[in-house]
């Protein structure tokens, strides 16, 4: 008669039943980190459609010139008030003198037509007519306004040798810089451009269904694709029009509507600002760099700042 050790099976028992905890394990793991994936991907509004965005002051000419002095380099750091651009004064200096000399000439003209018509105005009617009186008297008010003129001319002239010197209108970085000493600059035809270094921020498109999770003032989080560091930043604005294709009027008038397949929604991506609270001096902020950006606290509601996604009720009727 075989007699069975209960003990000898025991380990037999264990090396099966071990790889059916193992799986189950894997599985309760994989479940929980599935969960909290799918909370963070959609609870959590966040996107990798960001861009850094800047104010980009074009520095254009109002009066023409030859350039004889371009003090500046590309990407150049600049003060506010920092001189960027001379241009010949020679003509402008000329124009001025002119202009100051025919306001001493209708000043002087000025003063003898209306010593003229003082004295008409003094003498009896015997002496003058009433007729020669108000005629001196209107010479002397079409003198003034010659005097008048004259010296708008002179202010005019004297803003036109001014502008013969360009400076920065922003703190910021000289881009895009294509002119050089000895060019002739055109009125109105931008010659560079100053990217203002104190404009920084970051738009980021959000999808329109986690709009409602976002507010003014919430807390973000912004990755550069550039740079490792986290920045942080929060939201100041919500765009409140985007774009739509449909209903736009053809050749006819007729409204072209775009068609959709009734089982596919495609969501909206609407842009939300971002400013940065703090930027380190690593990290070197270009427009037009890549942003992955989320939102990382909410701020209190506060009175007149609805949801992103929650318009006001409308008006009786």
């Amino acid at each position: 008669m075989t007699t069975i050790d209960p003990a000898g099976d025991r380990p037999s028992r264990l090396r099966a039943v071990l790889p059916v905890l193992f799986t189950l394990g894997a599985l309760a793991g994989a479940g929980v980190l599935g969960w909290w994936m799918w909370q963070a991907y959609m609870a959590s509004p966040w996107t990798r459609d960001g861009t850094v965005r800047a104010y980009v002051v074009t520095v254009t000419p109002q009066i023409s010139g030859r350039i004889v002095d371009l003090p500046i380099k590309g990407d150049q750091f600049v003060h506010k008030g920092d001189l960027l651009i001379v241009i010949e004064p020679d003509d402008f200096q000329i124009a001025l003198a002119n202009a100051e000399a025919a306001v001493a000439r209708a000043k002087a003209d000025l003063d003898n037509k209306q010593a003229e018509a003082q004295r008409r105005a003094e003498l009896t009617a015997i002496a003058v007519s009433k007729e020669e009186q108000q005629s001196f008297a209107a010479v002397a008010d079409m003198a003034a306004a010659a005097y008048q003129e004259a010296l708008a001319n002179r202010d005019q002239a004297r803003l036109n040798l001014s502008r013969t010197r360009i400076v920065a209108p922003v703190d910021g970085y000289i881009t895009n810089l294509l002119a050089q000493a000895g060019d002739y600059a055109t009125s109105g035809q931008r010659v560079l451009s100053v990217v203002d270094s104190d404009s920084f921020w970051v738009d980021a498109y959000f999808e329109e269904s986690v709009l409602n999770g976002i507010r003014v003032g919430d807390a973000a989080q912004v990755s550069l694709m550039a740079y490792p560091d986290k920045l942080k930043g929060h939201v100041t604005g919500i765009g409140r029009g985007i774009a739509v294709s449909n209903a736009q009027p053809d050749g006819s008038g007729l409204a072209t509507v775009n068609p959709v397949f009734t089982w596919v929604r495609l969501a909206q991506r609407v842009p939300v600002r971002v400013v940065l609270d703090h930027v380190p001096p690593s990290v070197t902020l270009v427009a037009g760099l890549t942003a992955t950006v989320s939102i990382t606290g909410h701020a209190d509601a506060t009175p007149g700042t609805p949801p992103a996604a929650a318009p006001g009720p409308a008006p009786a009727p």
